[in-house]
């Protein structure tokens, strides 16, 4: 079997993480969970909880049209969370991770999934995610340059609270 690499903490590492994904007949409720490290889909941990509850080899991820607050009671039982971006255009993700880091306050790995460009990167991690699943088309030597493409924020996001105008020391104008 392949390994699958990501980017995580800014560096190129092995996956020992597998995201379930599942099939058209297949439903919350009667989606088997393999064992091992499995990230699996919001609407399976709230189907299943009463039998998954217990594992601490499992994740969660969620798709573009779910909610952080679906889970709130939930987030401090997984060390990783994942947020699928189902196509590049869709940036309800970026929404997504700031309430669980800003809201929440989860503070374990916050996986970007799904269609995760270079381009977005920069931007993902201002907003919380510090481990990145990206497409498998892409070089994933090129995306992970995506996260030093800028050396300075302008504005307030959940890695830097205060926007460059009260960090800036201006001196004295007199």
């Amino acid at each position: 079997m392949a390994t699958h690499m990501i980017i995580k903490n800014k560096a190129i590492v092995e996956d020992d993480w597998v995201v379930l994904r599942m099939d058209e007949n297949d439903t919350p409720q009667s989606v088997v969970v393999p064992s091992g490290k499995v990230i699996v889909p919001l609407k399976v941990w709230q189907a299943q909880r009463d039998a998954l509850q217990h594992r601490s080899d499992l994740g969660v991820w969620f798709a573009s049209d779910e909610r952080a607050e679906d889970m709130q009671n939930d987030v401090t039982k997984f060390s990783v969370i994942a947020v699928d971006f189902p196509k590049f255009a869709d940036g309800r993700g970026y929404s997504i991770a700031y309430h669980l880091r800003a809201r929440l306050g989860y503070r374990g790995q916050l996986r970007a999934i799904g269609d995760v460009l270079r381009d977005q990167m920069f931007y993902m991690q201002r907003i919380g995610f510090d481990a990145f699943a990206t497409r498998p088309d892409k070089n994933i030597h090129e995306a992970i340059k995506g996260l030093s493409d800028f050396s300075l924020s302008y504005q307030a996001s959940v890695d830097q609270p205060l926007p460059l105008f009260r960090r800036a020391h201006r001196g004295d104008r007199s």
